[in-house]
């Protein structure tokens, strides 16, 4: 489908987006390939879980979708987008190729992007920090076995969801929000990734890992978490000016077409 019969094309300098999880069962590969045939960017950053290779070793499964989503991937890399790929802990094999280049694809273990207005942001993936931070035994399970079989039943919730006239959810991100571990394991994330970032003498860090999308100051430095493509369907988008913005794509979707059409941040080409 064109860009045209989908709406006025969103312009953007850059795209950070991670835990894409394709491969997985509860990856929502359509929503995801719904941005990439509308937005046009100079720069794509893959920061980590974008092909779940650990669930397929599990139980394969790769339909139509998901290799639709990489194909139009390799297709921006062939047209001059730039994409760079910082592996995870779910597609940790690719690790070993960093520094190197794979179908247009540059392989980095982390990254470090200067926006247009000249801030440093530091890219990982994020999961280096789980050694870092307390994690309760409960909260350990639920981010295993638990936790994924949370999100593989959520296509059939939201499709529930959709038929009662309800926008997209998560019963995983319900429950990580109410229990209070879970509440403290993301605050310590944050905090330990911020740390980092300041030990490095960046203005800030994009990773990803515990699907929560966000943007705020932590410690002094900016802490960007760009969500993921299973339960927020969220990414972290850089206009012309160097703005940075968390896109929830299925909420705000309407909205960045109504201002693509007219003289917004979305309709400044980079």
């Amino acid at each position: 489908m064109s860009a045209s019969r989908l709406g006025p094309p969103l312009h953007l300098r850059s795209v950070f987006l991670s835990d894409a999880h394709l491969g997985f069962r509860g990856c929502a590969a359509e929503a995801l390939l719904d941005f990439l045939r509308l937005a046009h960017f100079e720069r794509l950053y893959l920061l980590g879980d974008i092909v779940d290779l650990s669930s397929m070793r599990r139980s394969f499964h790769w339909p139509k979708s998901h290799n639709e989503v990489l194909s139009v991937m390799f297709r921006l890399a062939a047209r001059g987008t730039r994409v760079v790929y910082v592996p995870g802990n779910h597609d940790e094999e690719l690790r070993a190729y960093a520094g190197g280049r794979f179908g247009g694809f540059e392989i980095e273990r982390e990254y470090v992007h200067t926006t247009a207005d000249g801030r440093r942001l530091w890219l990982t993936h994020g999961d280096q920090f789980d050694s870092l931070v307390k994690c309760s035994p409960w909260l350990a399970k639920l981010g295993t076995r638990i936790y994924d079989s949370l999100l593989e039943i959520n296509p059939a919730i939201n499709a529930l969801r959709r038929a009662c006239g309800r926008s997209h959810g998560s019963l995983a991100t319900f429950l990580k929000y109410r229990v209070k571990s879970a509440r403290e394991y993301i605050a310590s994330f944050e905090h330990a990734a911020a740390h980092e970032a300041r030990r490095l003498g960046v203005d800030g860090v994009v990773c990803g890992h515990i699907h929560r999308p966000m943007m705020r100051e932590v410690d002094g430095v900016l802490y960007c978490n760009d969500g993921d493509w299973v339960e927020s369907c969220s990414m972290l988008t850089e206009d012309s000016r160097g703005s940075l913005r968390v896109v929830h794509w299925l909420e705000d979707r309407k909205h960045l077409q109504t201002t693509a059409a007219g003289d917004t941040q979305f309709s400044d080409a980079a």
